[in-house]
């Protein structure tokens, strides 16, 4: 019973934290939920599953407050949604173990990477050559370079429904860094994102026969709570200490990856 409740409790702080973020949280629940008696596998199909659940909760919330660019998350996630079903459908084609040691390394980069200072104005402009496109939020024009964004969709939601995660910590510096969007715009629109690599991941997953629809219920309910929360949480944190947050979260991700490998080959 102990063991249950310490799962729930888990489960539920990392919807918080994670959705406050842009991130869902994928890469946590994956490893939660191995290291509580589920298969890789079937880890991996259930945390795509609940972080379903919890990304469409935050998006009411990110979508009341108007911070979702529909038109950017149409076009990128396009992309990933596509790349994540196949990710999730090829995931058997890789040892686990490898798959978890290569997002680490990709986590850590990124959340390098979401601390770099974005210059004041940087993707406000009306560039409208072959290959960008521009969106409009409150009283500025932001363009959105697809030579960029649309290979760096393709990698992350292929590589997102490969492992069972959500691609949120790569979705978002894109967003801020490649196109120049707010971070509570990139946050509001990762959750649109994420919700379409987790719907395909969790697909392709499903069709290899890796769901146990009993086990995953209670625990979507808990990310769906999560969800909302996280979503009113980001909203009231400052950009600067979100892309802090972000990183930090980055990083704690990708060492309980490597640990839980670790854990695995019996090296802890």
């Amino acid at each position: 019973m102990v063991h249950v409740v310490l799962t729930g409790v888990l489960v539920f702080a990392v919807a918080v934290f994670m959705t406050m973020v842009g991130k869902g949280g994928g890469n946590f629940y994956v490893v939660i939920l191995a290291l509580t008696g589920f298969s890789m596998f079937e880890a991996a199909a259930t945390g795509q599953f609940i972080l379903l659940a919890a990304s469409i909760a935050a998006m009411v919330i990110f979508q009341k407050s108007r911070h979702i660019s529909w038109t950017l998350a149409v076009v990128i996630g396009l992309f990933v949604s596509v790349a994540a079903l196949c990710g999730g459908y090829y995931s058997h084609q890789f040892k686990a173990d490898t798959l978890k040691l290569l997002f680490a390394g990709m986590l850590v980069v990124a959340g390098v990477i979401m601390l770099l200072p974005v210059p004041a104005g940087a993707g406000v402009s009306t560039k409208k050559n072959f290959g960008y496109f521009t969106i409009k939020y409150e009283n500025a024009v932001y363009t959105v370079n697809l030579w960029i964004a649309v290979p760096v969709a393709v990698v992350t939601g292929f590589a997102a429904g490969m492992v069972g995660v959500s691609g949120g910590s790569f979705l978002v510096p894109l967003m801020v860094l490649a196109c120049g969007v707010p971070m509570h715009v990139a946050v509001g629109t990762a959750s649109v994102l994420i919700a379409a690599t987790a719907m395909m991941g969790f697909t392709g997953h499903a069709i290899q026969g890796d769901f146990n629809l009993m086990r995953a219920i209670p625990l979507a309910v808990l990310t769906t709570a999560g969800g909302v929360l996280g979503g009113r949480y980001a909203l009231k944190t400052k950009p600067a200490n979100l892309k802090k947050v972000f990183a930090w979260t980055n990083w704690l991700a990708a060492l309980f990856m490597v640990a839980s490998v670790m854990s695995s080959k019996g090296i802890i």
